[in-house]
């Protein structure tokens, strides 16, 4: 694959930034500032004030603000078609998001840091603070926990920066979202949606003014549909509402919220591909469309569990990845003299449980199935002994609703997991600031953090089936006796943990700000803050769930044994940030920042750990570092706006653990490093046109680790950018449409740390018309990857090599559409 030259990119930027700003100065010249076409969208650019990352509860200007920030409005949000909540990261540079799984369970990659599966340096908040602590565990990441409705206001997305020493200390990405609140003045609407999968959706809010100094909103959605990949069920049903209650004080305010979500969601992996050309090549395996296509099937929908001798539970695939959930939160902020109080709290409930599917080995023949069945079960002394000493020689497959299988059909084995996973938390943030000399801040505080997980596991619970859309189930004997397979289940569960875990964190901190002058502005904060987590985790045996060791699939299933093992550890780690933010003129800055991070051991840690003495071995499970550099440019002006950083990368001590398709964990420790340039930038050449173009570049490589040390970083494309041109045409009166559109292009990557597994660069194309009849009505059509690319986004990540021919691999969604309508009142 040909590469573009990054040096190139900027310097290309930079010439059409340097045009655009001589020809601006020729129209300010030509023209009276009075006779100049303005827009609102581009005035509330200019003057967006950004509340993320920052001391003061009111906020900076973006462009006045030193650190790499991207924010999105209601209408921009829209205007980017994500098909979840995860998916809204496609739009920041430095990130890559691979949200094909649904709604839920997505893999988010932040530049330079070496993350392998979900989405551990990317922390999800609601009103400044997280959602929940930790922003990863097995089953579980952040995006998970939001659902993206009519109730936000706006998302702002932090990388890097000051978020080192706020709140919960995410070094990575950190994704705000803010929510509507009632004003003065009364406002409601209401949305309807259709689109693929035979989507209906409707959205609805209203807020306003309760009496004097009190205002409230309430909104929420109602969804369902069949979704992209057809599998014979509902993937997606539920619904959600949000409150907010505010009351405005004298120098201060205090916002309440509440959200209670209850929603399902199909959760997709691998299908079957052809890979060709050392993985350079993918094309469609026979039979499966790979763009709509899913194994999933209303036959196996309502799957069982062999859990123990007399215990099988039945669970449900339409589950998926779902949240039922409630979050209660306050946001309050008051000016006491010359003191600044801000105090952020919420409270989490919720259940994220896992009933999906996850593809094990690549596709094969039926009858190349049934000979490696005969040699396992041949292989097996107590098996041959259990059928009298007979060797098998020969199998017979039938579908499990009838009719044999044909030795020529194309199977595949995929594991039926179920994870049950209980989350509560409780988080508080205190700032204090006062101003000690002249326009210098000063601001202490601390962050206090407290929450626990109750998770339930089955994994393994292998099925064979075809390797067709919506696949039919498939029951295997051998002519001596042995049952390979039983209503399509061909193996046991071979991992079903019960652990409850409990965490805290605790953290103080100091930050100041000096505004030097009119042009300088400079910050400084350091943190320090202790974890304490524990867990009582179940101690494992395994059984024969029926006692006939003729029946190979549930033999060795592991299960609790009745007796615990208690771990625990402690931690405390020191972070700092400092930056500043030169003035160029009044909307154009250029800012530097360093900073100093860490993340903590996870919970997932302490059980791999197994026991005490590992799980206190920071030489096995290390307190990772990682050190940021930035150099960027800002500038929003009527003509253009541009946020251009560079960025240097190192990471120390990660450790990383990949559950394989026959239960065992692979665990390792690397470090990483990394350069890039992240660039964001707008033109409007001619009133109502606007042309955009976002992305990065970076180089990443992993290091300190002799087995992969210098091998790229894994899911990260080395370039990937979108450009996305926006026309506005009005017609009558106040009536517009607004055409838009954007290509993304995302670069190769590898999908394990290895560099064995190859994953092909792709590109999309996506559209959309917004009709604004009035103040009142909109109409709008959208569709994404309209030329039906199909590009990969996850490998097998249950296998540790790459390979051609048959693959499992997780693809785009195929083309999709949606159409909307909104009543404003």
């Amino acid at each position: 694959m040909k590469t573009q030259n990054p040096f190139l990119l900027s310097a290309v930027t930079a010439a059409v930034l340097t045009l655009v700003n001589q020809a601006a100065a020729q129209a300010q010249t030509a023209a009276p500032a009075a006779e100049q076409a303005t827009s609102k969208e581009v005035t509330a650019e200019v003057q967006q004030v950004v509340v993320t990352g920052v001391a003061s509860a009111r906020g900076v200007r973006k462009v006045d603000s030193a650190f790499s920030i991207t924010t999105a409005t209601e209408e921009q949000l829209k205007q980017a078609s994500p098909s979840s909540t995860a998916d809204i990261m496609k739009i920041v540079p430095g990130v890559y998001a691979e949200s094909t799984g649904g709604q839920s369970g997505a893999n988010i990659e932040v530049r330079g840091f070496p993350s392998g599966s979900d989405s551990p340096f990317v922390s999800v908040q609601l009103m400044g603070n997280p959602i929940y602590p930790p922003p990863t565990l097995s089953f579980f990441e952040g995006s998970s926990a939001f659902r993206l409705d009519d109730t936000v206001e706006r998302v702002e997305v932090l990388r890097g920066g000051p978020s080192t020493i706020w709140s919960n200390a995410q070094p990575g990405a950190t994704m705000n979202f803010i929510l509507k609140e009632g004003t003065d003045t009364p406002e409601g609407s209401v949305r309807f949606t259709t689109g693929t999968g035979s989507l209906r959706r409707v959205d609805m809010f209203y807020g306003g003014k309760i009496s004097d100094g009190w205002y409230g909103s309430v909104g929420g959605f109602y969804r369902k549909t069949d979704g992209v990949r057809d599998a014979g069920f509902p993937a997606d049903d539920g619904h959600q509402i949000t409150a907010t209650l505010t009351r405005n004080l004298d120098q201060g305010k205090l916002t309440l919220y509440a959200r209670s979500t209850d929603d399902k969601n199909a959760f997709y992996t691998g299908v079957p591909l052809i890979s060709s050309n050392g993985g350079h090549t993918i094309t469609e395996f026979p039979g499966f469309n790979p763009l709509t296509g899913t194994l999933m099937s209303g036959e196996m929908r309502n799957f069982t569990i062999e859990a123990a001798p007399g215990k099988t539970l039945t669970k449900d695939l339409a589950d998926g990845r779902g949240l039922k959930a409630t979050v209660f939160g306050a946001d309050f902020d008051q000016k006491i003299g010359d003191w600044s109080v801000s105090n952020k709290f919420n409270r989490f409930d919720g259940d994220l449980n896992t009933n999906a599917m996850f593809t094990g080995n690549n596709p094969l023949s039926m009858n190349d199935y049934l000979k490696a069945a005969i040699a396992s079960a041949n292989g097996n002394a107590a098996t041959v002994a259990a059928a009298g000493g007979k060797l098998a020689t020969a199998g017979t497959a039938t579908y499990v609703h009838g009719g044999a299988v044909d030795g020529n059909q194309q199977v595949v084995q995929a594991g039926l997991w179920s994870v049950e996973k209980q989350l509560k938390s409780f988080t508080d943030e205190l700032r204090v600031s006062k101003e000690i000399g002249k326009d210098n801040t000063v601001t202490v505080g601390g962050y206090f953090a407290d929450y626990s997980s109750h998770d339930v596991w089955y994994l393994g619970n292998s099925h064979l089936m075809t390797a067709v859309p919506q696949a039919s189930l498939i029951n295997v004997t051998l002519n001596n006796g042995v049952v390979v397979s039983k209503n399509g289940t061909d193996g046991n569960v071979f991992y079903a943990p019960v652990a409850s875990y409990d965490g805290r964190n605790t953290a103080a901190f100091v930050s100041d700000e000096w505004k030097v002058n009119d042009r300088i502005k400079v910050d400084f904060g350091v943190r320090h803050e202790q974890q304490k987590i524990s867990g009582t985790i179940s101690n494992l045996t395994s059984a024969d769930t029926d006692n006939n060791p003729l029946t190979v699939y549930n033999n060795g299933t592991s299960m609790p044994d009745g007796s615990n093992t208690y771990l625990s550890r402690t931690d405390s780690a020191n972070s700092f940030t400092i930056g500043g933010n030169y003035k160029l003129a009044k909307d154009t800055a250029v800012f530097v920042r360093a900073n100093r991070g860490h993340t903590f051991i996870s919970f997932d840690d302490l059980r791999g750990a197994g026991n005490q003495k590992t799980a206190n071995d920071s030489s096995i499970l290390p307190t990772p570092k990682v050190s940021q550099f930035e150099i960027g440019f800002k500038t929003a002006t009527q003509l253009y706006s541009a946020y251009i950083n560079a960025f240097h990368t190192e990471f120390d001590g990660i450790a990383f653990t990949q559950i394989l398709a026959d239960g065992r964990e692979l665990h390792s420790i690397s470090g990483s490093k990394g350069n890039g340039l992240e660039f964001e930038v707008a033109v409007r050449p001619i009133e109502n046109l606007q042309l955009a173009l976002t992305g990065d570049y970076q180089k990443s490589e992993y290091r300190d680790n002799p087995d992969t040390a210098g091998k790229t970083v894994q899911r990260q494309p080395k370039l990937q950018f979108r450009f996305t041109p926006t026309y506005r045409i009005p017609f009558g009166d106040g009536n517009s449409a607004k055409i838009y559109g954007t290509y993304t292009s995302i670069g190769e990557r590898w999908a394990d740390q290895a560099n064995q597994q190859y994953l092909p660069s792709y590109r999309t194309i996506d559209a959309g018309v917004l009709f604004s009849l009035g103040e009142k009505i909109e109409v709008r059509l959208s569709g994404t990857n309209l030329n039906n690319e199909l590009g990969l986004t996850e490998g097998n990540s249950r296998l540790t090599t790459g390979g051609s021919g048959p693959i499992n691999a997780r693809p785009l969604f195929g083309r999709t559409w949606e159409a909307s309508v909104l009543y404003r009142f």
